[in-house]
This record gives structure tokens, C-alpha cells and sequence, in this order.
């Protein structure tokens, strides 16, 4: 007897539509990050500081989200999911966007992007504690060679005479990836209940209050006058593309996607900074960085390898 496939039903169809576009974002997300790490590490310390970037990319976007949210329906936030709000914006504004760029103006942008590799690694594992998800044994393995790249370059910092601080840059960075990460997971449950832009104006409002007393000192002292047409071309580019757009994209994906999913889109970051570094401006990757590189990316194969299908005989 022959099976045929069924047509899709019509809430099907619009799911597997949704889909696609999650997909579509994820990738265009990924693009922006990965060249991310070149551009924002061009404004440090030549014409800002880690403190005056992560000021202005905050109330910058926060901004934009709520603008935006003007054109659109108000949806009432529920009392207890502010709490859910606050925590995520601890996670994903605050603690990240910090350790992010300090930690990238002590370490370089290849160093950021091959961490940042472990961060759907971490994804999985935090997927599995909160939400249930299922570990198979591939999956823990990948975990396991993933954060093994990530250690590796975090301890070839300390023995840097070249740069002293790539220890505590790439040290900043796993901090980085590990809030991001648990944000991700934290923040699925939140997109199921509001759409993208409510959940992202009030996420940049409550990490943009948290950031104001660690940077709003070092905001005031900004040289506006010193920037360059590309300074404030790239600075244009953190704050819309890698804020606005790619925050916005990133949860917009979560109503169709998975976080892990999500995560997995964060491998692209690595290949798009390591090919600027190479092909722009002459980064050489060391014996250590291509190790830990294979570290990473067996991870990659590992956690996404399909389960063995079992068979009756």
C-alpha cells in the first residue's frame, strides 16, 4: 500500500510560513552580529569607551522600541511576567551588553566570535535544566568539546605577553555568553504570550535603567566633535543593526523556533568575524585558535546530530 502525503491544513501552512521567516531572521541576525565584532571593536578606545557604547546603544533602542510600539496594538503585561521581564533584561541587556564590550576591549574580535561559538552549547544545557527539553548522549558530548574550545582560549590569555588583559577579556565574554544564553530560554515563554516589540520595549527599558549607573558617567564625556563619517557609520550600525534589528529578529524567531534553534543560528558569528579578520584586515589564527576552533564546531555536529532511529527486525 501506498502512503501519499497529505495537503497541509491551513493553520499548518501559516506555521510552516512562520517558520521560514524565523529562519530568514535567525540568518539575518547572525549576519549582523558576526560582523559586529569588527565594527564595534573600531570605535574602542579611538572615539568611545566599553561604558559610553553600551549607553548609547541602550537608550538609543529602547528608544526605537518604543516608537515603534506606538503604531502598534498595547498589549497589558501581565504583573507577574515584569518580574520574567526584569530578570531577562538582567541577563540580556545588562550582564551581556557589559561583559560584551569591555570584554571585547581586552581581547580580539576572533577570541569573541570562537566563544561566542560555545554559546548554543549552553543553550542546550540550560534548555534541558529549565524547560525539559531532552539531552541525548551526542548532545553532552557536543557540550562537553564545545565548552572544551572555550576554556582553551580563555587560558591561552594568560600566558599572552602580547596582551596582558585576554584573560580577563575572554573571561568577560563567557560571562557574556552564559547570561545570553540562559536569556534566550528565559525569555521563549514571553514571546508565546506578546509579540516581539512589547516584549522588547520593555526589556530595553529595565536593562537600560540597570546599565545608567555603571555608564551614564562615562556617557557625558563622549567627543562628539572627534567622530569621523565612519565613526558614526558604525556606531549607526551597533545601535540599529545589532540592538534594534537583530534583538528584534532574534525574538521574533522565538514564536516559531525552539531557543535552541536560535542559538544553534549564533555558529554563523564565528565564520562571518574570522573571514572579516582574514580577508580585511590580516587577523592570523594561531595553532591554539584553529584547536579550539575544532573543539567548537565538533560540538556543533555532535549537538545537532539527528537521534538514531530504532527498528523493529
Amino acid at each position: 500500500m501506498t502512503e501519499f502525503s497529505r495537503p497541509l491544513l491551513p493553520f499548518e501552512d501559516c506555521m510552516e510560513k512562520l517558520k521560514i521567516k524565523a529562519h530568514a531572521a535567525l540568518f539575518a541576525s547572525g549576519l549582523l552580529f558576526g560582523a559586529n565584532y569588527w565594527i564595534a571593536k573600531g570605535l574602542m578606545p579611538g572615539y568611545m569607551q566599553p561604558m559610553q557604547i553600551i549607553f548609547v546603544r541602550g537608550f538609543a533602542a529602547m528608544l526605537l522600541f518604543w516608537l515603534l510600539s506606538v503604531s502598534l496594538q498595547p498589549l497589558k503585561i501581565h504583573r507577574s511576567d515584569h518580574i520574567k521581564l526584569i530578570i531577562c533584561s538582567l541577563l540580556g541587556i545588562a550582564i551581556n551588553q557589559i561583559c560584551f564590550f569591555t570584554g571585547l576591549s581586552y581581547t580580539s574580535p576572533v577570541d569573541t566570535s570562537l566563544i561566542h561559538a560555545g554559546s548554543p552549547l549552553m543553550v542546550i544545557a540550560f534548555s534541558a535544566i529549565i524547560a525539559g527539553e531532552k539531552v541525548t548522549t551526542s548532545k553532552i558530548a557536543g557540550i562537553l568539546a564545545g565548552g572544551a574550545g572555550a576554556i582553551l582560549l580563555i587560558l591561552q590569555g594568560s600566558g599572552a605577553a602580547a596582551a596582558e588583559n585576554q584573560l580577563l577579556g575572554n573571561t568577560l565574554i563567557l560571562i557574556n555568553i552564559t547570561a545570553y544564553s540562559l536569556y534566550l530560554v528565559l525569555v521563549k515563554p514571553l514571546m508565546m504570550k506578546y509579540n516581539a516589540v512589547t516584549v522588547m520595549k520593555w526589556i530595553f527599558l529595565y536593562g537600560f535603567l540597570m546599565v545608567i549607573p555603571f555608564s551614564v558617567k562615562d556617557a557625558f564625556s563622549i567627543n562628539w566633535q572627534g567622530f569621523t563619517p565612519s565613526a558614526w557609520l558604525s556606531l549607526g550600525y551597533i545601535v540599529v543593526g545589532t540592538t534594534f534589528l537583530a534583538y528584534l529578529l532574534t525574538t521574533f524567531s522565538l514564536k516559531a523556533l525552539s531557543a535552541g534553534v536560535a542559538g544553534y543560528y549564533i555558529y554563523m558569528q564565528p565564520v562571518i568575524a574570522a573571514s572579516i579578520g582574514i580577508f580585511m584586515f590580516s587577523e592570523a589564527l594561531s595553532m591554539v585558535k584553529i584547536v579550539a576552533a575544532v573543539l567548537i564546531f565538533t560540538g556543533v555536529y555532535l549537538v545537532n546530530r539527528p537521534a538514531a532511529v530504532k527498528t523493529n527486525a
